[in-house]
């Protein structure tokens, strides 16, 4: 490892926190990319799934099955647009902000299980989110 360059050791890592934060996260039923997808909609508010797509960074496809899964479970809900009569609004319930706020306290203890002190690397990498060509 001590030769791996840095993005790889970066993509590593990355991959290393999101096993750990599923496993955290498995006993409320939920993976990281829902509760990415949680995040999103209560920020954003009522927002169309391609939208919400886009801010998560998946494809249209991967989102479909995700957002089946949580409004099954009662964390969100779908309306119709009534701006576009095609499409439809997802909105985040009562119960899926309550779910999002007990991941919250989850994300902590991952990460105060690898480090005692985050903020430089936080800082670094929002350095790295805000200058990449990512959008």
């Amino acid at each position: 490892m001590d030769r791996w360059p840095t993005s790889r050791l970066l993509s590593t890592a990355a991959r290393l926190v999101e096993l750990a934060w599923n496993d955290k996260l498995r006993p409320l039923g939920l993976t990281y990319p829902a509760v990415l997808t949680l995040e999103t909609v209560a920020t954003a508010g009522p927002i169309a799934p391609g939208k919400l797509a886009q801010s998560v960074r998946v494809q249209a496809q991967t989102m479909g099955p995700l957002l089946t899964r949580l409004e099954a479970r009662g964390y969100i809900h779908r309306q119709p647009n009534r701006f576009d009569r095609r499409g439809q609004l997802i909105s985040i319930t009562d119960s899926g902000l309550a779910l999002l706020e007990q991941s919250h306290h989850l994300e902590s203890s991952v990460l105060s299980a690898i480090m005692s002190d985050s903020g430089n690397l936080r800082e670094e990498l929002l350095a790295i989110v805000r200058h990449s060509n990512f959008s």
